[in-house]
């Protein structure tokens, strides 16, 4: 059941060295920036739990796996300082799931927008439906994924990139997802879904865990400068939102 809660939800759940974490909004699973704070802390906490060696990143009910970042709060946005904290939650997250040592398995339901997108993308390996459809839709209302940019283009490449940020109104399959690398496994449906997740994290959890961080390290090799990159990516985003283009396309969503 889906979290009535105004700044959203987040639960871990640990068991059999897997940690479960599910994170929930009302508005279609989006965050908040106290939610992307407290996933954050999640993350840096399990990472040092050595009872962990997995961990499923996953959202409530049955529909949209993550709507980006809180529409609500971007509107409300009014000067730089305001504009780069609001666009350093989702840098604050990809940092954490990149220095995490274990890997991070997405269970994705449904569609993924911005910010979702880029948290598909920071994962290790990710299983979703087959109406678990993407989009960056960022360019509609005068800003980029740019903070999101380098984990997107990590797993899909420059060309695959420009192919999602420049048609901001047009849906990728997830099968589109998984031929870019995005995806590694697409499902039928949520039961068949969560076995295969089920099946999938058992048996990585029954390797070696020393094994397990050491091949992070490798997947991640050449993002090292990435706690720089994504907060000065942040500033940018945080000087579009306040463009006049921006002002303006927003008030018309906010209708």
């Amino acid at each position: 059941m889906a979290t009535t809660r105004t700044n959203g939800s987040l639960y871990t759940h640990i068991q059999n060295g897997i940690a479960t974490l599910e994170f929930g909004h009302p508005a279609s699973n989006s965050f908040t920036a106290e939610l992307l704070q407290r996933l954050t802390r999640a993350l840096q906490d399990l990472a040092k739990n050595d009872e962990v060696s997995v961990i499923v990143l996953k959202s409530e009910g049955e529909r949209a796996f993550c709507a980006g970042a809180s529409f609500d709060e971007l509107v409300a946005v009014s000067n730089l300082e305001e504009g780069t904290t609001f666009f350093s939650g989702f840098a604050h997250v990809i940092n954490a799931m990149r220095l995490c040592p274990q890997p991070i398995v997405a269970r994705v339901q449904g569609k993924s927008v911005g910010g979702g997108v880029g948290l598909l993308a920071a994962c290790d390996y990710v299983m979703a439906t087959e109406g678990a459809s993407i989009r960056l839709s960022e360019l509609t209302i005068g800003i980029g994924p740019l903070v999101i940019a380098p984990a997107v283009e990590r797993k899909v490449g420059k060309a695959g990139l420009a192919e999602l940020s420049l048609s901001p109104t047009e849906w990728k399959s997830a099968y589109w997802a998984q031929e870019k690398g995005l995806m590694a496994k697409v499902l039928p449906d949520v039961e068949s879904l969560d076995k295969e997740v089920l099946f999938f994290t058992e048996k990585l959890s029954s390797y070696n865990p020393e094994a397990l961080a050491a091949m992070k390290q490798v997947l991640w090799e050449g993002t090292e400068n990435w706690d720089r990159l994504l907060l000065e990516r942040a500033e940018m985003s945080g000087r579009l939102v306040l463009s006049e283009f921006t002002k303006k396309a927003l008030a018309k969503f906010s209708k």
